[in-house]
């Protein structure tokens, strides 16, 4: 099955900006998720089969449910190590950006490190509309995750046969996690060809399935059960729903870092839904709203996130953020949803 992506020359030119680079960092978005967590960590393994020590620097935490990944120790936290990231990152040959397609994504401070490095800069990304100076971009909006793009490129620089458990697990649970489990945006038969040549690695899928989608505390059980009871808001003319999170609601759940993870889709089990939105207060910041978008089918959210929410992303996952209170955010959804066509309208 085809699944080569990179002209030849570019697998050249990636082969010699590997080799020719001692200084490396890999760096992912800001709030980190599986795709991004297994990206980078897949893609460190491959690196030092290479004989290299990339540093990988994340802005922040990422949730819970990813601690267990193998080499997830190595990961440096910039909101935690500035001085270690800034130094890595002010004198580094090549950085890597793993799934995001703007500076911006990174946070402000670990933004203008990126856009200052005087580094050379490979994206390998599945975002729409990539914006950021680099001497190879790969960019593919039409991949499943930034995981499986890793795992082409691994592919065709030949790097497969060495490929550790480890390495494939990593790849792995980054395409598992955005794909919902393999049940959005995977479709296409080279997906399980994939899927197929990770599984000779000898690692057990189910046991990463349950390690990442039953690996919540019994708080966040409770906490799910409260939105959807006490905080959903169903909107059957316009098939679309949204709930609230408060920084009170956060503190009654003994909220963690990934507790609110999938709750945006269980709206879309609804008969007849196809726009489903989140809205959660910051932990720390006033005023700082993050919003999840979700729906299914050809209904773009991205288009939503990008006119009222800051933000874009994937036709059927998206994100933002807005500066205002819960309050004033509930009034924007509720404009976002409002301008949406109703079922009468549809029909006629």
């Amino acid at each position: 099955m085809q699944i080569e992506l990179l002209k030849e020359e570019e697998v050249a030119l990636l082969r010699n900006l590997i080799g020719e680079s001692e200084k490396i960092v890999l760096c992912c978005h800001q709030n980190p998720d599986g795709d991004a967590i297994g990206s980078c960590l897949a893609l460190g393994e491959y690196l030092k089969q290479q004989g290299k020590t990339p540093l990988i620097a994340v802005p922040d935490a990422y949730p819970d449910f990813l601690q267990w990944m193998p080499e997830s120790q190595t990961i440096v936290r910039y909101d935690k190590h500035k001085e270690i990231v800034e130094d890595a990152m002010t004198n580094a040959e090549l950085v890597f950006c793993l799934d995001f397609n703007n500076a911006d994504r990174l946070g402000n401070d670990m933004s203008a490190l990126l856009t200052a490095s005087a580094a050379k800069k490979v994206m390998i990304d599945h975002h729409p509309e990539p914006n950021i100076d680099t001497v190879l971009c790969i960019s593919h909006p039409d991949m499943s995750s930034t995981c499986e793009l890793l795992f082409r490129v691994i592919w065709q620089l030949g790097g497969f046969e060495a490929m550790t458990k480890k390495e494939a697990i990593q790849i792995y649970c980054g395409m598992m996690t955005d794909t919902g489990g393999f049940t959005f945006n995977s479709s296409r038969p080279e997906i399980f060809f994939i899927i197929s040549q990770l599984l000779t690695k000898g690692f057990d899928k189910d046991k990463i399935y349950r390690n990442v989608f039953n690996n919540y505390s019994d708080w966040r059980m409770r906490l799910m059960g409260y939105v959807l009871y006490q905080k959903l808001r169903v909107f059957h003319d316009y098939h679309a729903s949204y709930f609230t999170i408060s920084r009170q609601d956060i503190k009654r759940f003994h909220f963690i870092k990934g507790d609110a993870e999938g709750l945006v889709n269980l709206p879309l089990q609804i008969k007849g839904m196809r726009l489903s939105i989140s809205l959660r207060e910051d932990t720390e910041k006033e005023n700082l709203i993050w919003v999840s978008l979700r729906s299914v089918g050809n209904f773009p959210c991205n288009t939503i996130a990008e006119k009222y929410f800051n933000g874009g992303g994937h036709m059927n996952a998206s994100g933002g953020r807005l500066y205002c209170s819960l309050e004033e955010a509930e009034k924007i959804v509720m404009k976002a949803i409002t301008q949406q066509p109703t079922a009468n309208s549809q029909q006629q």
